[in-house]
């Protein structure tokens, strides 16, 4: 190749290869680099708000230096999408390389003016994960639209002049809008749409600056010229083209249209040779030549100003981590050695969602609505650390100004692991880490000892005691329905059959429960010695307890199996009224709500299987000789005989209640929860929900899947205050195949879905979470093969009849009706949103495992970087950990879920000298707790293990009966009790 022609092979890590973390000069903790010596030069840079800020800087700096001191000027956390750009001396645009000195870059430093600008646009605006992100973000499609940039039609002009000016101006008044749309230009001819603009005003009524901005990047994204930054060049023939990049490859346009794409999974080279830019494609499957496509651009500049631009578009977007420098050569440079420079998109993402920082207020200064700046950060010379531990000043919904920074509630809980903001200033995100109040919590360390060696060590005194506190719990629990039953029992929505069965079924359990707690409470204050009675053996066993009330509970449970009615009667009645529908999610908004309402429905079935296991641990313990053990085996005998016969209805009742809490967690899907879709006579269950990355024509891009018995969907999260996942269409499972589709695409885990009418290609996080997916889709298969049941649509009737298309034109740009309407509230903390945050999957077995498993009583926390011990009251329950201050309080402060944490021993070199302790730790968070005894420790440790190994090794059944693999999961469960 002659020495002026460049060129750049398209490879690198992928998404999905294994996880790296690239720091980044804006990491907490981490200071920018040191400025070099020599003479400062004063540089002004013009940011997108058309603000000027100088900034004093040395010659000898990189660009980055200077590009990092912009984003920490403005606490811009996500800053890797943006880039500075200016006019060179050959008066073309060109973006600040961050690698070499600005003296080889600005010819008179004084003199040039440089812009903050968007560099990479991503392809969807849910991945911008900061609100002052999406603000800068909609003040770039502002500048595009009003220069003409970003062409489209008249009706979506008119619709996004009215989020812009609904984040300025606020809500819509007739005469104060039409005022302020003829004294701002918004597009170039805008006079004939300002009643356009003015009636898609009025729709938007309630949306904060926040919401506004997210609606405007809905539409934006969706239009041709999002992001599109035209080179002109010519083909082969002579005809007038442009170029561009964008996240999906190259594209060539013929004035606005785009006429070509070359996605960059079929791009093999880019590179240029003098005036010519080439694209070298890969083979074509059915063909062995290369085709390489010539285009003619104006000079070698020109084409090297866009080949570097899509050298960066290809690494940021395509590549895992930043590509390492080529080692220089010996004797002579050959081409140019240009290469990207900065975190990819996945390491933004990633650090974004791992990092603790403060989010401080800032001022949109483009806006006279009063708005919750709490909820967004303030322009500082530094990021600050977050402490790890933070006092909560206050347990009301929203903290006052003066806190200093924000936490946010998620379900009406402490939500304190600073991530991603919803466009309302809502967290969606469930990961939430268990900050707590210390002042009300007792930090000790040797006067547990002392206190803990007064109690005694038997082993059968700790399963006595898990029963009391998990029995504490239970209560709670029971307390929650009839709290619930409270609430709506009173109002005239609620039918009087649901009235009835609620108080029927509920008040005589917490009644009895009651009073079972009370003497188990009595007998371990005996046994434990905290009592006037002599200690004797007598006292010393808690079987004959259970025995007594486990009998007098058998009559209490022969209307259990009519559990399903009750959820299937406040199903109907909340279809029928709306009223009743905002009652129950006001309800299950509660702080004392901390896990979805119908799952306290089906506690009381949940609780035998607990008893049972509590007995059988005792048996297994005690000698045939010990005065406890028969009555234990008597009490084993009784429960096992009603969860027996208990059991098929329950697998039938744990579907139906997952069917419905996905129904409020789906935008879209009409059918989900219909009779026949329950019914075990047409086993249309659900199987597996979690994220794998979907290729389309805008690349891969992360999706939530849903896969039923009969079909599977594909959705995306919606950055609103309902935190719900819209339904991007549906596969059925009828005639589907699996093929490994890794070598096909470059992608790793990759596998493609190959339905009757359309082919999808995803890709897993891992290659275990692929093999996980592949074997349940197998499974479903087969399954949806051998049934005679009917397979339904579960897309709402709206939806067009080629659903299984995305929206990616123009025309299906424009917001749905629901989402110019007010948004509900809606949790934001299910096991849905863990699963897309985490980027992981789970199933309904590993439901059923964890719903039936619970832990409750005090344990010793301890961070990372801290000294003391923290002693909370701790209910381990649906792949969570919920944190009280003691057994006595309603709700608990703060949750962490569990899903892709790992449970080990802390080593030596962490100086945990403590006995019992167990370490949780997920990428950069970690936990400690300590235990009271050793049969706690196992308790937490090996059970944590357990559900591990079984949600590991899943993947390996091969079970074509769906009821069978629920079988055969218990039986291995039950098993495991066994395992010393």
């Amino acid at each position: 190749m002659p020495l002026g022609s460049v060129e750049t092979k398209l490879s690198g890590q992928r998404l999905g290869a294994p996880d790296t973390l690239g720091i980044s000069t804006l990491d907490p903790g981490h200071r920018p680099p040191t400025m070099p010596p020599g003479r400062h030069v004063t540089i002004r840079v013009r940011m997108l708000d058309d603000t000027e800020e100088v900034f004093d800087i040395s010659q000898k700096a990189s660009g980055k230096v200077l590009f990092d001191l912009v984003c920490s000027h403005m606490n811009l956390i996500e800053g890797d999408y943006f880039g500075l750009e200016f006019q060179n001396h050959q008066k073309m645009m060109v973006w600040l390389d961050h690698i070499k000195p600005i003296i080889k870059q600005l010819r008179r430093p004084k003199h040039t003016i440089l812009r903050f600008a968007v560099k990479f646009f991503p392809p969807d605006h849910a991945q911008l994960l900061e609100e002052l992100t999406r603000y800068l973000f909609a003040l770039q499609i502002k500048q595009d639209l009003s220069c003409g940039r970003l062409t489209c039609n008249d009706s979506s002009a008119a619709l996004m002049v009215s989020h812009i000016i609904q984040s300025e101006i606020g809500d819509f008044e007739e005469s104060q809008c039409r005022s302020h749309l003829l004294n701002n230009n918004y597009i170039p001819d805008q006079m004939p749409l300002i009643d356009k603009i003015m009636e898609f005003h009025s729709k938007n009524i309630g949306h904060t600056p926040a919401e506004s901005d997210f609606q405007l990047l809905e539409v934006a994204r969706c239009l041709e010229m999002y992001g599109i930054r035209l080179h002109p060049a010519k083909d082969r023939e002579g005809t007038v083209l442009s170029l561009a990049v964008a996240h999906t490859g190259v594209l060539v346009f013929q004035g606005h249209t785009k006429i070509n794409a070359f996605n960059w999974s079929k791009v093999r080279k880019l590179s240029f040779k003098r005036k010519r830019f080439l694209i070298k494609l890969r083979p074509d499957l059915n063909s062995s030549y290369q085709d390489t496509l010539e285009f003619l651009m104006a000079s070698r500049d020109c084409c090297k100003v866009f080949w570097k631009i899509c050298v960066e578009y290809h690494a940021f977007f395509r590549l895992f981590e930043e590509p390492k420098p080529k080692p220089k050569p010996v004797l002579f440079t050959r081409g140019s050695s240009f290469r990207f420079s900065g975190r990819t998109q996945k390491q933004v993402i990633d650090y974004v969602r791992e990092s603790d920082f403060k989010k401080i207020p800032f001022e949109r200064k483009h806006s006279r609505v009063q708005h919750n700046s709490r909820l967004s950060p303030l322009p500082s010379p530094r990021h600050q650390e977050v402490p790890r531990e933070v006092s909560v000043v206050s347990n009301s919904p929203h903290l006052s100004a003066s806190s200093g920074h924000s936490h946010g509630m998620v379900n009406g809980q402490k939500s304190l692991e600073l991530c991603s903001h919803s466009p309302n200033g809502r967290q969606p995100s469930p990961l939430t880490s268990p900050l707590l109040n210390d002042a009300g919590s007792v930090r000790t360390d040797d006067e547990d000892e002392v206190r803990r060696k007064r109690f005694p060590t038997d082993r059968a005194y700790f399963i006595a005691k898990e029963l009391l506190t998990t029995e504490r719990t239970y209560l709670k629990d029971l307390e929650v329905i009839t709290s619930f039953q409270s609430a709506v029992g009173h109002d005239e929505a609620t039918p009087d059959s649901l009235k009835n069965a609620i108080l029927s079924t509920f008040e005589p359990l917490h009644k009895f429960h009651t009073g079972f707690l009370r003497e188990v409470e009595q007998r371990l204050a005996l046994w434990e010695g905290r009592s006037n009675a002599h200690i004797k053996g007598d006292y010393q066993r808690i079987g004959d307890v259970m025995l007594k009330n486990l009998q007098g509970l058998k009559p209490l449970t022969v209307n259990l199996h009519k559990q399903s009615e009750i959820l299937l009667e406040l199903e109907k009645a909340c279809r029928a009224s709306h009223k009743l529908e905002g009652l129950c999610r006001d309800f299950e908004l509660q702080k004392v709500c901390y896990i979805p309402l119908n799952v306290f429905i089906l506690r009381p079935l949940h609780r035998l299987i607990h008893y049972k296991q509590i007995l059988e641990r005792l048996c297994k313990h005690y000698l045939a000789t010990h005065v406890d053990f028969r009555d234990c085996r008597a009490a084993l005998a009784d429960v096992s005989e009603v969860v027996e016969q208990l059991q098929g209805n329950l697998i039938k009742m744990e579907n139906f209640q997952k069917l419905l809490e996905l129904k409020k967690d789906l935008i879209g899907v009409d059918n989900l929860v219909v009779p026949g879709r329950v019914s075990l006579k047409h086993p249309h269950e659900f199987i597996r929900l979690g994220c794998l990355s979907k290729l389309s024509g805008k690349g891969l891009q992360q999706r939530m899947f849903f896969l039923f018995s009969d079909v599977i969907l594909y959705t995306s999260r919606g950055m609103t205050a309902t935190n719900q996942f819209k339904v991007h269409g549906q596969l059925p499972l009828h005639g589907m195949t699996i093929r490994v589709s890794e070598d096909e695409w470059g992608v790793p885990h990759a596998f493609t879905l190959v339905g009757q009418h359309q082919s999808v290609v995803v890709a897993a996080s891992s290659l275990t979470e692929m093999e996980k997916w592949m074997e349940d889709l197998k499974m479903a298969i087969e399954m949806a093969k051998t049934s005679n049941g009917p397979s339904y649509d579960l897309l709402t009737s709206n939806e067009t009849d080629n659903s299984l298309v995305e929206a990616e034109s123009e025309d299906d740009m424009t917001p749905s009706h629901t989402s110019l309407e007010k948004p509900a509230l809606h949790r934001g903390n299910t096991m849905v949103h863990v699963c897309w945050h985490r980027n992981t999957s789970v199933s309904m077995v590993d439901f059923s495992i964890a719903v039936e498993n619970q832990l409750s009583g005090n344990l010793l926390r301890k961070f990372k970087n801290s000294n003391g011990w923290q002693k909370l009251w701790v209910v381990f329950t649906n792949f969570s950990l919920f944190f009280y201050k003691s057994h006595q309080d309603d709700y608990p402060l703060a949750s962490l879920p569990l899903l892709g944490y790992s449970v080990t021993i802390p080593s030596e070199s962490e100086n945990i000298h403590k006995d019992y302790v167990f370490k949780l730790h997920f990428k950069s968070h970690i936990y400690y707790f300590r235990t009271e005894s050793e049969y706690s420790f196992e308790r937490y440790g090996s059970f944590y293990h357990l559900l591990s190994y079984l949600l590991a090794k899943l993947v390996y059944i091969n079970v074509l009966d769906f009821l069978k693999l629920f079988c055969y999961i218990r039986v291995m469960k039950y098993l495991a009790y066994c395992i010393p």
